[in-house]
């Protein structure tokens, strides 16, 4: 789908809010200043997240509670080093926890991603639009 302003992620949210349930995981994929974060911030607040939220580029992991108290976590590995930096931090446990995970730059630790994930592809397209893609994997 095509989205020329932010004012239109909200039904993009919607539809990868309903997958949630099936696939907690979900990995976002575009290049720097695609609109991963945005489209990241947007599904938080329709979950209910009241938090402030920014990108973890640094702390490579934020969680947040939802309207229910629930956690969501989102990642951010654009800076990481390798795979063993990211099993250092837990990232297995957070993925297997049952909690929505969202993953910025997941083509950095592809190999602890788990089968089954949403992949959301994020393509610029004209002056401010996006192109947003949803995959299902496993």
């Amino acid at each position: 789908m095509i989205v020329s302003n932010e004012s239109e992620l909200g039904g993009v949210a919607v539809q990868i809010i309903a997958k949630l349930q099936n696939y907690p995981i979900v990995c976002f994929n575009g290049e720097m200043g695609a609109g991963k974060t945005t489209l990241i911030k947007v599904i938080c607040e329709q979950l209910g997240v009241e938090d402030s939220m920014s990108s973890p580029t640094f702390s490579i992991v934020n969680e947040y509670r939802d309207g229910d108290d629930r956690s969501i976590y989102h990642f951010d590995f654009y800076r990481i080093e390798n795979l063993r930096e990211a099993i250092e931090i837990g990232v297995e446990e957070y993925f297997y926890s049952g909690d929505p995970c969202f993953i910025e730059w997941p083509e950095m630790i592809n190999d602890l991603i788990p089968d089954q994930h949403l992949e959301i592809n994020i393509k610029l397209a004209g002056d401010n639009g996006r192109e947003i893609t949803i995959f299902t994997h496993g």
